[in-house]
């Protein structure tokens, strides 16, 4: 039998997408306890993905690594995965993707920068992440729409709006009244054609590695 995966998965990447790269049972945005529930139901991969901040208590480290402990493989990635990953991939919790490099790095701390709100419903991301502005605000340099100093002021714009309000409406609206609005203009012509979203990508590169390693288990199993 292939090793049941459970997957903990909202706004970074609809669950039909998910379901498109590997067969595994999802479940809303980890809570605390939900990590070690899944070991208890059975879980031998468990995918941490995206989880609760500010709404309820966060995964802790500690519940992670009993599960650990236990032999099961533990995959972080994209949010609070990323984050978690980070803090315990010497502990044997394997870290993918982008943002969990840039955590594990220390290039990024705060864990504001992954933290969103979303639709409880349907987990529709209402915000912005920080990464995220970050990540398409330096795009924006690179393609010439903006200035490093005005991105570095744009960045510090963000940062300063409490997680809830990281709209890119509310963060145009504040480079305009900071920078003038020639500046909001630009941003606003660069972001109509569309942006890189880091914390969808990562989460389909731990959706990756889960099927990888199911997959692995079933070839050693047959030979």
């Amino acid at each position: 039998m292939p090793r049941r995966a459970v997957v903990f998965l909202g706004p970074s990447l609809s669950w039909a997408e998910a379901q498109a790269v590997v067969a595994a049972e999802y479940r809303p945005p980890a809570k605390r306890g939900d990590v070690l529930a899944a070991a208890d139901e059975g879980a031998e991969v468990i995918a941490l993905i995206d989880g609760v901040f500010f709404q309820d208590c966060s995964v802790g480290h500690r519940e992670i690594l009993a599960v650990l402990n236990r032999g099961v493989t533990v995959v972080g990635a994209s949010s609070m995965g990323a984050l978690r990953a980070a803090e315990l991939d010497s502990f044997g919790m394997i870290g993918v993707g982008e943002i969990y490099r840039r955590y594990r790095s220390g290039e990024i701390e705060a864990d504001d920068e992954v933290a969103l709100t979303f639709d409880p419903l349907y987990y529709r991301p209402l915000s912005e992440p920080l990464i995220t502005i970050r990540v398409n605000i330096a795009r924006a340099v690179t393609e010439g729409a903006l200035s490093d100093e005005e991105a570095e002021t744009i960045i510090t714009l963000a940062r300063e709006l409490y997680f809830p309000g990281r709209t890119w409406e509310n963060i145009v609206a504040a480079a305009g009244d900071r920078l003038g609005s020639g500046v909001a203009s630009r941003l606003q012509v660069f972001l109509a054609k569309g942006c890189t979203d880091p914390k969808r990508e990562d989460a389909i590169l731990a959706l990756i590695r889960v099927r990888d390693l199911i997959q692995k288990e079933s070839a050693d199993r047959s030979a």
